[in-house]
């Protein structure tokens, strides 16, 4: 059964108010735990066609619910579902639910629940959202009674791994920062230079401790990607300079916009990163002699508006790449550690090389 009728759209305060009230209403009477699989992955990578798959593996007895996000008004990848007895699919239409899923997405996740007591739920964002975003939303305390939430799993296409523009751009590197296991589909059709590609990338994401998983036309076992959802330890902060200037003791201000700081920590490694305005602009040599002279890291990725144009950072101890690259959404560098460090003069000589006076507005 199909309920195609929800779309995400802006509403009043009186509307708000009440759809408040409606949730509240529907979390009265709570159902048992939901095991809660997020399917995320970018546009075309195979998320549907694993979906597929997954869900052909019901038990009888059970009924499984899936929650797809389409960015536009009109539903496609829905009709390849299962449509019949022990299935329920709903559909957000509109927009996407990572970044506007606020009650929309809260209010059609807690119908579902309450009305269709589903044995599992399936959530495929849309190509074009950010997981993090909704995987932070679904883990938040309100939730805990509801979800049973399991490892985030993003999907990516392995035949497409040799094309760079691809593997730069940023919305793609943050889907991957966000999944406990990644599927590679189309391997069968991998090329040499995409299974170098895949080393590559592994080797570049292994502070994350993810596990990768290939797939041939979405073939995998229900049971490799049923796990307990292990998040990482991620601290979002103001830049170090600003906090230099707060009050001692006074509790760090909730980070709304850039810039910001966050650190990031898995077993032995050490994830520091930095997001600047896109409007912010440094000096390309300046900069480089920056990351040049940097030590004992694993990793330093970077992706900056510079007097040279935008600039790509991949770092390895190996090799020191960089290159001209498209615009992109933020300044921003990352460097994977496995040693505790003072990042305050890191983070001093980075905004040292900026050459903009004053950021322009908005």
């Amino acid at each position: 059964m199909i309920d195609r009728s929800i779309a995400t759209q802006s509403f009043t305060l009186d509307a708000k108010s009440e759809m408040n009230r409606e949730l509240m209403h529907l979390k009265i009477l709570q159902p048992s735990q939901v095991k809660t699989h997020i399917i995320s992955g970018f546009l075309g990578a195979g998320k549907t066609t694993l979906l597929q798959k997954l869900l052909a593996q019901k038990p009888e007895h059970e009924v499984w619910a899936v929650l797809m996000n389409e960015f536009g008004q009109i539903g496609v990848d829905q009709q390849l579902l299962p449509q019949g007895d022990g299935y329920e699919v709903k559909e957000l239409l509109g927009g996407c639910l990572c970044c506007t899923g606020q009650l929309p997405m809260q209010i059609a996740l807690s119908r579902l629940i309450q009305e269709k007591n589903p044995d599992r739920l399936f959530i495929e964002p849309t190509g074009l959202g950010h997981p993090a975003q909704l995987l932070e939303q679904l883990t938040e305390p309100q939730w805990h009674a509801q979800i049973d939430m399991r490892a985030l799993v993003t999907v990516v296409d392995g035949s497409r791994l040799h094309d760079e523009k691809w593997g730069n751009h940023n919305l793609y590197q943050d889907q991957l920062k966000a999944a406990q296991i990644v599927v590679i589909s189309h391997a069968d059709v991998m090329t040499e230079i995409d299974q170098s590609a895949l080393l590559k990338l592994k080797d570049e994401y292994l502070a994350y401790s993810q596990t990768w998983l290939p797939a041939v036309k979405g073939d995998l076992l229900l049971s490799q990607i049923d796990l307990p959802y292990v998040g990482l330890e991620r601290k979002i902060q103001p830049l170090i300079q600003i906090q230099k200037q707060l009050p001692a003791n006074e509790p760090l201000p909730e980070i709304r916009q850039l810039p910001y700081h966050y650190i990031e920590s898995s077993q032995d490694y050490t994830v520091a990163g930095w997001k600047f305005s896109k409007r912010w602009q440094f000096d390309f040599y300046d900069l480089l002699d920056v990351l040049c002279e940097q030590q004992d890291w694993l990793r330093i990725k970077g992706i900056f508006h510079t007097n040279q144009g935008w600039m790509n950072f991949n770092f390895n101890p190996q090799d020191l790449n960089y290159k001209s690259g498209e615009e992109g959404i933020d300044n921003r560098i990352e460097i994977i550690t496995q040693t505790d460090r003072d990042w305050s003069n890191f983070e001093s000589a980075v905004l040292n090389c900026r050459i903009d006076q004053v950021e322009k507005p908005q």
